[in-house]
C-alpha cells in the first residue's frame, strides 16, 4: 500500500465520518426536540452503557482483521474464522450487558433496561458489519463503505425526523423513546446486509471453525482488546457511572450524553487514519525500513484533526450546542449545561490523537504489556476520581476527570512511543500546522460575536469550512501530507 493509497483510504473513511457526523448532529437535534430531557437522558444513557460492552465485543478484532486478512493466502478462511470469533464474543458481551441492566436496582422502574435491549441492535449489527468492512479496507474500495454508512445514517435520521415531522415534540411518551432507538437498529441492520452482499462478491464470506486459527487470532487480538477496554473505561464509562451514582441521572445524561456522542466523532477520526496506516507501518517495520517520515506525516495529520476539534469545541461551544439541541440544554447562571460539557471536553479531543498514536506504535512493536499496564492504571484512576466527583458535581466532575486522565496518558505514552519508533517531522510540517491552527483560531474568535442565532451559526460553519479549505490549499497541506 502506497502513501497515496493510505491517504485515499483514510480520506474515504474520514469523509464517511464527516457526513455521518452531520447526520448524527441532525439526529441529536431531532431527539432533543422530540423527547423531554428525562427521556433524552435515557436515550443517551442506553447508548453510553452499551459502549463499554461494544468495546468488549470488538476485543481488538478489527485492528487484527485488517492486518491478518491483508496478508493471508486464503483470505476467505481467515475472514470466516474472524467472523465466527466476532459472533461468539458479541453474543457473550451483549447477553451480559442485557442481564446486568435488568438486575441493577438503580434502574428498576425506569425506561433504561428496555432501552438498552432495543439499542443493543445498533452495536450488534455495526460490529458484525465491521468485520466485513475489512474486505473493502484491504481491497482499497472504501467508497463502498462511504455509500453504505452514509445511507445507513440517512435511514435512521430520516425515520426519527419523520416522527418530528408528524408533530412529536417534547414527548413524555416512552414508546416514542423506544421507537427512536429501534430506528437506529434498522439502520445498523441495513449496513450489515449491504456490506455482506457486496463483500461476499469480493471475498466469499463463509464461517470457518478452524479452532487452531481462532485461538491464534484470539491471542493476537487480546492485547488490542484489553487496551481498548481500558480506553473505554476512562473515556466512555462515565455516562454509566452517572446513571449509577446520581438519582437525577436522566437530566445529567441529557446534558452530558449528547456532548459525548458529538465528541465520539472527534475521537474516532484519528482511529480510522491509524487503521489505514497500520498495515503498511507493520510491513515496513518488519522489513527494517525507515518509517520515521511516515510516522511524522501521520502524527501531523492527527494533530491537525485534534486542533480543529479542540478549537471548535472550546470557542464555539454555546452556539454549537444551541444549534445541535435546543435552548433548554444551554447553561445558565445556576446550572451548567451541554455547552459547559463541550467546552471542557475540548481538551480530551486534542489529546486523544496523541494517545491513540502512541497506542498504535506500541502495539505495532508488541510492547503491549507496558501499554496495557499504563492504560489499566489510567482506567482505575479514572474510576476512582469519577466515583468521588460525580456524586457531588455530576457530569462536570466527569468532564474534569476526563481532562486529567487524557493529560496524564499523553505525558506518559508519547515518550514511550518515540523511544520505540522514531518520528521525523520536518519544519515545513510544523510551520503549516502552526499557521493553520492560529488562523483558524483567529477566524473562530472573530466570528464568535456574530453567532446570535442558529442561522448565523450555520453561516459561520460554512465560512469556517471555506477558511479551512483555503488555508489547507494555501499551505499546500494536500501536497505535504500525501
Amino acid at each position: 500500500m502506497s502513501n497515496k493509497q493510505i491517504a485515499t483510504s483514510a480520506l474515504w473513511q474520514i469523509g464517511s465520518q464527516v457526513v455521518m457526523a452531520a447526520l448524527s448532529i441532525l439526529t441529536v437535534k431531532f431527539v432533543a426536540i422530540g423527547l423531554t430531557k428525562e427521556l433524552a437522558g435515557n436515550y443517551n444513557s442506553a447508548y453510553g452503557y452499551l459502549q463499554l460492552f461494544g468495546i468488549l465485543a470488538d476485543f481488538g478484532l478489527y485492528a487484527v482483521a485488517v492486518r491478518e486478512v491483508s496478508k493471508a493466502e486464503d483470505k476467505s478462511a481467515m475472514l470466516g474464522a474472524i467472523l465466527v470469533l466476532r459472533i461468539v464474543i458479541l453474543l457473550l458481551s451483549f447477553s451480559a450487558a442485557i442481564a446486568i441492566v435488568w438486575i441493577l436496582p438503580q434502574w428498576k422502574g425506569t425506561p433504561l433496561p428496555l432501552s438498552v435491549v432495543i439499542a443493543s441492535f445498533v452495536p450488534f449489527f455495526t460490529l458484525l458489519a465491521g468485520i466485513i468492512r475489512t474486505i473493502f479496507q484491504v481491497e482499497y474500495r472504501m467508497h463502498v463503505i462511504f455509500i453504505a454508512e452514509v445511507t445507513q445514517r440517512i435511514i435512521t435520521t430520516g425515520l426519527i425526523g419523520l416522527l418530528i415531522f408528524l408533530g412529536i415534540s417534547q414527548s413524555a411518551n416512552v414508546h416514542h423513546l423506544y421507537l427512536m432507538l429501534f430506528f437506529g437498529g434498522v439502520g445498523a441492520f441495513f449496513l450489515f446486509v449491504v456490506l455482506f452482499f457486496y463483500g461476499n462478491r469480493i471475498i466469499p464470506i463463509r464461517p470457518s471453525l478452524d479452532i487452531h486459527l481462532i485461538k491464534r487470532l484470539l491471542s493476537k487480538a487480546a492485547p488490542f482488546g484489553f487496551a481498548y477496554l481500558c480506553v473505554a473505561i476512562y473515556r466512555q464509562f462515565d455516562v454509566t457511572l452517572i446513571a449509577i451514582l446520581r438519582d437525577d441521572f436522566e437530566l445529567q445524561n441529557a446534558y452530558y450524553g449528547f456532548v459525548v456522542r458529538m465528541a465520539d466523532m472527534g475521537f474516532i477520526l484519528p482511529t480510522f487514519l491509524l487503521n489505514s496506516t497500520l498495515p503498511i507501518l507493520s510491513e515496513r517495520d518488519a522489513k527494517g525500513e525507515d518509517t520515521s517520515r511516515l510516522l511524522g506525516k501521520t502524527f501531523t495529520i492527527i494533530m491537525l484533526i485534534g486542533s480543529i476539534a479542540f478549537l471548535f469545541a472550546a470557542l464555539w461551544s454555546r452556539p454549537l450546542v444551541h444549534l445541535l439541541t435546543t435552548q433548554q440544554y444551554l447553561s445558565t447562571a445556576l446550572q451548567p449545561g451541554s455547552d459547559t460539557a463541550l467546552r471542557l471536553i475540548s481538551v480530551p479531543l486534542l489529546l486523544n490523537g496523541i494517545i491513540l498514536y502512541s497506542f498504535y506504535v506500541l502495539l505495532n512493536r508488541h510492547v503491549w504489556k507496558r501499554l496495557v499496564t499504563t492504560l489499566c492504571l489510567a482506567a482505575l484512576l479514572s474510576l476512582a476520581i469519577n466515583i468521588f466527583l460525580i456524586p457531588m458535581y455530576g457530569f462536570v466532575g466527569a468532564a474534569y476527570t476526563s481532562i486529567l486522565i487524557h493529560c496524564i496518558l499523553a505525558i506518559f505514552l508519547l515518550p514511550q512511543a518515540l523511544h520505540e519508533m522514531k518520528m521525523t517531522i520536518s519544519f515545513v510540517y510544523i510551520r503549516a500546522w502552526f499557521f493553520f491552527t492560529a488562523a483558524l483560531a483567529m477566524g473562530l474568535h472573530l466570528f464568535s460575536p456574530l453567532l446570535v442565532n442558529d442561522l448565523n451559526t450555520v453561516i459561520g460553519l460554512c465560512a469556517m469550512t471555506i477558511l479551512m479549505v483555503a488555508l489547507g490549499w494555501g499551505l499546500k497541506l494536500h501536497k505535504l501530507l500525501l
